[in-house]
């Protein structure tokens, strides 16, 4: 298959889309900006919400705005066809898009906000896009595929003043607001280390990239699909879910599952950038005795260990591990008590005590199960209506008020805090990348220089200052003519 020309990225054509003519008359409804520009609230009290990536966790998202009862779906844009099928037949009315591009520069004078739930690597050329038409984002996790994206949403974010979202509805849920009432309290005293751990990843990694591509299916632009990533033909069973695995396009099981578990921790905590990271990886053994070495993919499993400054001065040690790896089961743990949720959770440990909890916060507990003293700690942070689930109500409803409103002031993940949550997942992944850095010897063995160290993080200014080979993944360089204009 021959590569196909790539289309001009949205933020190139930034220009004209300033100068882009009203969308067609007939719109079924007016967004309230058009009505009475900002802070104007409309008769319906409604925004018009533009989804992009329509199918799979981009669907869901869809019907919960919706739901919200706060949000009309007036615009789906997805590059399969096959993936909006059932979003389109849901929201007959939306008008249908394949292009990200194209539906912003046509409507974007029709369109209060947007949903952004595709594949990783395109997240940040999407959502700075809309943020720089004045669009408020609600975006999945991760974030953003790089730190250096993650960075750049997050000042886009206050320089737009714009109302922002990250999609781990943990945040909203009551037991992470629980869990920091609990550490404000001092009940486990000042924090010394933290373990988070998934079953993750459920999709191959760890594996060999085809060595043959296929045709894409008739209903899916391969090529819009690709994005911002390297070219390469398509292979099967890529899409819809097994790009998770591949660097050019996922984040691994970090990426999916850290957003959710490390939220807690890092809410609590009041954690901000790292200082160090290292890793360990498993190894993938292709015939006897012979380690495969697949560097386009995410590894089988991994453990990460970040470093945090405390407010003490103390560092706090930070673990993350992946593929079924799991921490010491807990003294205070009785023998029939399940650990987190089995496959996932958090611990925290204590100067004075431990807390625990599940997958997005959900069942916190202290440490023996049996302490009762948490129940007598005052609850003093605002929940949000309906937990975890109120979410995506909590971001339209926000967005329905304005910038700066009390509603926007009570957002659970606005990139102002999703924004270095997820800068310190990437950290992780940029440590297990690095450690996989491979350099050939005269003897035609190899070298691996990124293992056996520590990297030293400077958080302000995005540097690994130890270890030059390690910044390359910091920030991706683009397909083409796509960028990120910042």
């Amino acid at each position: 298959m021959k590569e196909q020309k790539p289309l001009q990225s949205g933020n190139s054509r930034r220009a004209f889309l300033k100068g882009a003519a009203t969308a067609a008359a007939g719109f079924y409804l007016v967004p309230r900006h058009v009505l009475g520009g900002p802070g104007f609230t409309a008769p319906s009290d409604k925004i018009v919400i533009a989804g992009i990536g329509a199918g799979g966790k981009g669907q869901s998202d869809i019907n919960a705005m919706y739901q919200s009862g706060h949000a009309e779906i007036g615009y789906l844009c997805d590059v399969d066809d096959r993936r909006a099928a059932t979003s389109r037949e849901r929201f007959p009315k939306a008008k249908y898009y394949k292009d990200f591009r194209e539906l912003l520069e046509k409507e974007h004078k029709n369109i209060d906000a947007v949903t952004v739930s595709t594949p990783d690597h395109n997240h940040a050329v999407i959502t700075l896009a809309a943020m720089q038409l004045g669009k408020h984002v609600y975006v999945q996790k991760p974030l953003t595929h790089d730190i250096y994206e993650a960075r750049m949403l997050t000042e886009a974010a206050e320089k737009y003043k714009v109302v922002t979202q990250m999609g781990n509805q943990g945040s909203s849920g009551d037991g992470v607001r629980r869990m920091v009432e609990w550490y404000d309290a001092g009940l486990i005293g000042e924090a010394t280390k933290v373990w988070c751990w998934t079953d993750r990843p459920v999709w191959p990694q760890g594996i060999k990239w085809p060595e043959k591509g296929t045709t894409p299916p008739k209903e899916l632009d391969w090529d819009l699909w690709l994005g911002t990533a390297p070219y390469k033909e398509y292979v099967d069973n890529l899409v819809p879910f097994n790009w998770r695995g591949w660097w050019d396009y996922g984040t691994g099981a970090l990426g999916d599952m850290a957003c959710h578990i490390m939220e807690p921790p890092f809410r609590a905590l009041g954690l901000g950038y790292p200082t160090e990271a290292e890793c360990s990886v498993g190894s993938v053994y292709v015939g006897e005795f012979q380690r495969g070495y697949f560097p386009d993919g995410c590894p089988p499993s991994s453990h990460v260990t970040l470093k945090f400054k405390m407010p003490s001065g103390k560092d706090l040690e930070f673990h993350w591990m992946d593929g079924g790896i799991q921490p010491t089961r807990p003294e205070e743990l009785g023998p029939n008590e399940q650990m987190g949720d089995g496959g996932n959770g958090v611990i925290i440990e204590g100067t004075k005590g431990k807390m625990m909890c599940s997958t997005y916060g959900i069942n916190p507990m202290l440490l023996p199960t049996s302490r009762e003293d948490g129940e007598k700690v005052p609850k003093t942070i605002p929940r949000v209506e309906n937990g975890d689930n109120g979410h995506y109500a909590q971001w339209v409803k926000a967005c329905v008020a304005g910038h700066g409103s009390k509603e926007f002031k009570e957002l659970s993940s606005p990139f102002s805090i999703a924004g270095p949550l997820t800068e310190s997942v990437l950290m992780g992944n940029l440590a297990i990348r690095s450690y996989d850095i491979r350099k050939p010897r005269e003897d035609n063995g190899f070298d691996y220089p990124g293992r056996g160290i520590k990297l030293v993080w400077d958080g302000p200014n995005m540097k690994v200052t130890n270890f030059d080979e390690a910044n390359q993944f910091v920030k991706r360089e683009y397909r083409g003519d796509w960028t990120l204009n910042v």
